[in-house]
């Protein structure tokens, strides 16, 4: 894929949020649509959720991640979606203009109309709930432990405790019971149910597995291997009841607690965000407080359902869309005034070209070096001479001034870019 210089709207991330403000983006006129995805496939984290639950209200059907994603995956390539697989975005700026790395094309430079952060969400690790003990192999976040069974078909342990009732925790509760797996607990530090009641059903009561309220890890124990956690009952402060404590035998933590919107790129791009959500502040078209950035799905903030996601994503890839459109037909009218030979810059930088159908425009500039002798000041298209004046020196302490009239619409209506040059006579 050969890839251009600029696009109407660029979106970070192809899990369902990424490819439905894609797909809307090119329903609603935007011509060059750039998806830049840092896995090597589309999807997201749609491709490990191999479980049921998605797709109920789009369209009323129950289906496994990967063929809800496979679904959009498949109308983003009929509309012709351009897609930059294995690629990481290193920094976005509040212009616009991406860089990324990328295996195939190297260091990569795009300059976008509009983009859409659709990179999702992270899970609370270890050192963020600050779980003391020793530190042992054997300690996963429950996402890391979805992605080894279902795509790349390792088992992470066989005996297990998971710490938190999240939706995922509870589904790999059940997952690993179906891989053979014992597992021994769910503890919830919080006084009720953090994720869905039907996984609680679907994933725990129906297959026996014990969720205790109100309990969290007191310590990890093992060296080499992690042996058992030491388990204990909270108060209303969180604080560890005395005479509670529990040892549960184990060989694997697993910890569902808690989800962060990814949004290192957002504050690059000097993006607002809100300290409740840890999202993006955003308005009713999910643009961000820097214009012509859109977020859209759980780096704006955690859903319950992935359909809700993609809602979302098709409101922000219909308003980046629009966004894009109105900056194309003002790159349109707008072209930009360039400093060409011994002319240090000129003012205004950008000429309006519909402003040159009722009234003159004055340009402005200083020149780099003197010249004490007759010359042209020019203003020329990228082929055509526009118009010119004479000038019996220039210096670079006086400002020069020529000034374009409505009889010079027709000529730079047609140009890209207008350039004022100094040229001996």
């Amino acid at each position: 894929m050969a890839l251009k210089d600029k696009y109407d709207v660029v979106i970070i991330g192809s899990g369902p949020g990424g490819l439905a403000a894609a797909i809307s983006a090119k329903k609603y006129g935007a011509e060059d649509v750039l998806i830049i995805e840092r896995d090597v496939e589309l999807g997201g984290i749609l491709l490990q959720c191999i479980h049921n639950g998605f797709g109920v209200e789009i369209f009323k059907e129950d289906l496994p991640g990967p063929s809800y994603a496979q679904r959009f995956i498949n109308e983003a390539m009929l509309l012709k979606v351009e897609a930059l697989l294995d690629t990481m975005v290193l920094d976005i700026t509040p212009q616009r203009r991406i860089f990324a790395s990328s295996k195939i094309n190297g260091f990569v430079d795009i300059q976008a109309r509009a983009i859409v952060l659709a990179m999702g969400c992270r899970e609370r690790t270890r050192a963020q709930v600050r779980l003391p003990g020793t530190r042992p192999a054997g300690v996963y976040t429950a996402g890391t432990a979805q992605r080894w069974v279902n795509v790349e078909g390792y088992m992470p342990g066989k005996r297990f405790v998971i710490l938190g009732s999240g939706d995922i925790g509870m589904i790999m509760a059940r997952r690993l019971t179906f891989e053979g797996a014992k597992v021994e607990r769910v503890l919830e530090v919080m006084p009720y149910l953090t994720g869905l009641t039907r996984n609680y059903v679907q994933c725990l009561l129906d297959y026996d597995i014990p969720l205790q309220l109100q309990h969290t890890v007191k310590r990890i124990l093992g060296h080499q291997r992690v042996e058992a956690i030491e388990a204990v009952r909270v108060n209303e402060k969180w604080e560890p009841i005395p005479g509670t404590e529990e040892i549960i035998p184990c060989d694997t933590l697993l910890l569902s607690v808690g989800l962060i919107p990814e949004n290192e790129l957002s504050k690059k791009a000097g993006v607002q965000l809100d300290a409740l959500t840890g999202g993006p502040v955003v308005d009713n078209n999910f643009e961000t407080s820097v214009p012509g950035i859109f977020a859209a799905g759980n780096v704006v903030h955690v859903y319950d359902l992935v359909d809700w996601v993609t809602e979302a994503g098709l409101a922000a890839g219909k308003s980046a869309a629009r966004f894009a459109l109105a900056e194309r037909r003002r790159e349109i009218r707008h072209i930009p005034l360039l400093a060409g030979h011994n002319v240090r810059y000129v003012v205004p930088h950008e000429l309006d070209k519909q402003t040159l159908m009722e009234e003159e425009v004055r340009l402005q500039f200083r020149v780099k070096q003197p010249v004490e002798e007759p010359v042209w000041v020019e203003v020329h298209s990228e082929n055509n001479l526009i118009t010119r004046k004479s000038e019996r020196y220039v210096r670079p302490g006086e400002m020069v001034t020529i000034v374009l009239t409505p009889r010079h619409y027709e000529e730079v209506e047609r140009a890209t870019s207008l350039t004022v040059s100094i040229v001996e006579r």
